[in-house]
């Protein structure tokens, strides 16, 4: 696959100036993430060793380079900020290993007695109720049975969620009587207010390092889901890396800080 998808196929879609173009898709995903198509940039690999070697391929213009910068943990922080669960707001301000503090919770231990492997299961419980967990009870032990049923009880009565800017995304199927999909609106009804305003983010993040790039050289370049990269002469990297490290973590005002971190590099490869 690594071959034929990426290596193959990306050399079909080199420019005459040696560049690659993706076509940006404003409408086309549920929870209203820009897609990338023809071809899709956001899905170059990046989880294997060997996979991500193709982001080597991906290189600025002679004497320029890449800055890469990425939220941290944002679709925990945005369900911190919905939820509204003090401990978990807590552990954002506080710098601590939020998947730590849920195991502590869940396992009922001091946050100095959490294993490696409570952690993990204590991560599984955080993304599985970012992503639509059906388990209640699961989100009882964290604290965050209230943002659960709020979610689902709003979307029954009004036929949509929202996102915390007002975003809205109608789920007429909550109502069906078919278990099945019922309860797959529902899980879309948890996870839309907390991946949708995500989505926001990163689009509110994208406008301000945009204006705020004006009279420099660096453009944006990409947005694959919760970063941005920008392509500047090496002598604007670091200037560059501090503005889009500060206009992404002042995109919106949460109940926890944003938090970016920057990196730059003469492929994608090395600026990830």
């Amino acid at each position: 696959k690594l071959k034929s998808t990426y290596a193959d196929g990306l050399q079909k879609v080199i420019g005459p100036d040696g560049r690659i173009r993706t076509t940006f898709q404003n409408t086309v995903t549920a929870t209203g993430r820009l897609s990338s198509t023809d071809p899709n940039l956001q899905n170059i690999p990046v989880r294997t060793e060997l996979g991500s070697e193709i982001r080597r391929m991906f290189v600025p213009r002679p004497g320029w380079v890449l800055v890469d910068a990425d939220y941290s943990q944002i679709e925990l922080r945005v369900l911190a900020h919905i939820a509204d669960d003090t401990r978990m707001q807590e552990a954002f301000r506080s710098g601590e290993d939020f998947h730590a503090v849920t195991a502590s919770q869940v396992f009922g231990v001091p946050l100095e007695s959490v294993t490696p492997l409570m952690r993990r299961h204590a991560k599984a419980v955080n993304f599985g109720i970012v992503y639509g967990i059906s388990e209640f009870s699961l989100a009882q032990d964290i604290g965050s049975e209230m943002c659960i049923r709020d979610s689902k009880e709003t979307a029954r009565e009004k036929g949509y969620v929202e996102t915390i800017f007002g975003r809205r995304r109608a789920i007429p199927e909550i109502k069906s009587s078919n278990f099945n999909v019922r309860s797959g609106a529902e899980r879309i009804a948890l996870n839309t207010p907390v991946q949708g305003s995500a989505a926001d983010i990163i689009k509110l993040a994208m406008v301000r390092v945009f204006h705020a790039l004006e009279g420099l050289q660096a453009r944006l370049l990409l947005q694959v889901h919760d970063e941005l990269i920008v392509e500047c002469p090496q002598e604007e990297a670091q200037q560059v890396m501090q503005i889009v490290t500060n206009e992404m973590e002042h995109a919106a005002a949460l109940r926890v800080p944003l938090v970016a971190e920057a990196k730059q590099g003469e492929s994608w490869y090395a600026a990830k």
